[in-house]
């Protein structure tokens, strides 16, 4: 009777033991994970953001783990297309509101993106906008010239003017217009002159509608910023032939073309024409 008893207590001793083993194995194990999971949180904590001012005026980059073309808002708190917000450090200490700018929803975003050479809508500018739409780019062209500056922007949809004039609320510096871009005649009394005139109107006659309007209310050496839809124009012609056709056009209305940026991979079959409206002489040295 004594062998098995000292065997049972000898196989429960090593059990005893066995479990208590794991219990500590897996305490240890836990009390390891649980450190390295807090000193990874402590280690990265919220991700910084700088933003750094782009070449071009008015506009910022995000730098962070993804690089973000992004705006200072002129409305903070406030988002206009459900666009990501940052609060950054803009090297001076002091933390001001950006929004980010998405290129696949902006052909002015997509041409900046692109690689412009030159970019005349900046800080002050006045700009008529043409083919306003509800109001995306128009948001950011106004975050560009900040309070100093304005945008006309005229739409002829009123359910996209709807949204357009709910944006504009927010924003003094932007004057919604729900007229047809064919009939500057229309809004005169709205809009004195500009420096810079931008055209989204994606119609057949859209650089009739920009000569039209640049005749009216474009100074002389201001310039215009016309994206090209090529399939708006004809759709049986190769997108090369319209942009040619479409800068031909501008040409005969003095309007002299500067750059041409195709807006791949972000909008097919678009190209966006930049230029100076009857360029100002220069003056002879004596």
């Amino acid at each position: 009777m004594g062998k098995p008893g000292k065997g049972g207590k000898g196989k429960g001793d090593k059990g005893g033991k066995g479990v208590k083993g794991k219990g500590k194995g897996k305490g240890k194990g836990k009390g390891k994970d649980g450190k390295g999971k807090g000193k990874g949180k402590g280690g990265k904590g919220p991700a910084k953001v700088i933003i750094e001012p782009h070449r071009m005026e008015g506009i910022f980059i995000a730098k962070g783990r993804d690089d973000s073309l992004v705006t200072k808002n002129m409305a903070p708190g406030v988002s206009v297309y459900g666009e990501k917000r940052i609060t950054g450090d803009s090297g001076e200490g002091e933390k001001t509101e950006y929004r980010v700018w998405n290129p696949f929803r902006s052909k002015l975003g997509a041409l900046i993106v692109g690689g412009i050479d030159t970019m005349p809508i900046r800080p002050g500018s006045k700009v008529l906008y043409l083919g306003a739409a509800s109001g995306t780019t128009v948001s950011h062209v106004s975050d560009m010239v900040g309070p100093e500056g304005m945008v006309y922007a005229v739409e002829f949809s009123h359910r996209s003017g709807r949204d357009l004039t709910n944006m504009a609320k927010k924003r003094p510096n932007v004057v919604p217009i729900i007229e047809d871009a064919r009939q500057p005649l229309k809004y005169r009394m709205l809009v004195g002159s500009v420096d810079v005139i931008f055209a989204d109107v994606a119609q057949p006659d859209q650089a009739r509608i920009v000569t039209l309007n640049a005749h009216m209310f474009l100074k002389n050496g201001g310039w215009f910023i016309i994206s090209i839809k090529a399939n708006c124009v004809d759709s049986t012609a190769k997108p090369e032939a319209v942009y040619a056709s479409e800068i031909n056009k501008l040409k005969l209305e003095k309007c002299k073309p500067k750059e041409q940026l195709t807006l791949e991979p972000y909008h097919r079959d678009h190209a966006v024409v930049t230029g100076i409206y009857r360029p100002l002489k220069k003056k002879k040295e004596a």
